[in-house]
């Protein structure tokens, strides 16, 4: 994966299986432009092609993780069709939720303000770790605005109907501590250590055996299974898999010879 997707997007592929995307455009609280947006399906794309990753973390540069959708166009947008429009927010959403089809786990990590859809692309990674005085808030109907980017599937998957119509209704703004209170995000920590925790979760990631890593992360999506009997059948054909791997050989030897396995993904 190359190191620069473009100035507005930073994209870093370690050597241990991690990537990290950096939303880089913190005059503007790394707002969701035409640019960004463009370069983030380049990087999606790129992510989905990398055999080698295990896990990925996105962050945001300066105080901000995202302020969310450009607003700067909403102005023009009432003499404007509603099917032209729609097939405009439809584009943008799907775009920015690719992150949910990567098969690897995704991790955000939330450095500051986290707004509207920008707080819907943290919600749509697997985990969240927040700086503890981010604000959190998805104020959609208090710009005259119904919700959009899945917030009315992330909010309640995330953390439940209470809290989603509390902040999707009522406007409530979370700090990062509140959130970890809350379940909306996994963990909260000062400022400065965002990243760092991100990492060092990500980095336990991308230790275990990949093959088990994804098919885990499918059986969870979505809010998991509909009920115990599909999670059974999704089980009793998933666990065989990975019990015909080399990893799992792998990792029973490690278990054994007590040392640290060294998987990979066969």
């Amino acid at each position: 994966m190359s190191g620069e997707s473009a100035d507005v997007l930073l994209a870093e592929r370690r050597p241990d299986g991690i990537a990290v995307l950096t939303l880089n455009d913190p005059g503007r609280r790394n707002a969701m432009s035409d640019e960004i947006t463009a370069a983030w399906r380049t990087a999606m794309a790129d992510l989905r092609a990398d055999t080698g990753l295990r896990c990925v973390v996105v962050t945001g540069a300066g105080s901000a993780f995202s302020s969310g959708g450009n607003l700067s166009w909403l102005a023009d947008t009432g003499s404007v069709a509603v099917p032209p429009l729609r097939d405009r927010m439809l584009e943008f959403y799907r775009t920015w939720l690719l992150i949910r089809g990567l098969e690897v786990p995704t991790i955000a990590a939330v450095n500051g303000h986290a707004v509207g859809a920008g707080l819907c692309l943290a919600l749509a990674c697997d985990l969240r770790y927040a700086a503890d005085d981010a604000k959190l808030l998805a104020p959609f109907t208090a710009l005259g605005l119904h919700p959009g980017m899945a917030a009315t599937w992330l909010f309640p998957e995330v953390a439940g109907l209470p809290l989603a119509r509390e902040m999707l209704l009522a406007g409530r703004v979370l700090t990062g501590a509140e959130a970890a209170a809350h379940g909306l995000v996994n963990r909260a920590v000062p400022r400065e250590r965002v990243l760092d925790e991100a990492l060092t979760v990500a980095a336990k990631i991308a230790a275990q055996a990949p093959i088990a890593t994804r098919l885990t992360k499918v059986a969870l999506a979505n809010g998991g299974h509909a009920d115990m009997e599909s999670a059974l059948r999704w089980e009793s054909l998933a666990q065989p898999v990975t019990m015909s791997s080399k990893d799992m050989l792998e990792g029973l030897a490690a278990r054994q010879d007590r040392r640290s396995p060294e998987f990979t993904g066969e």
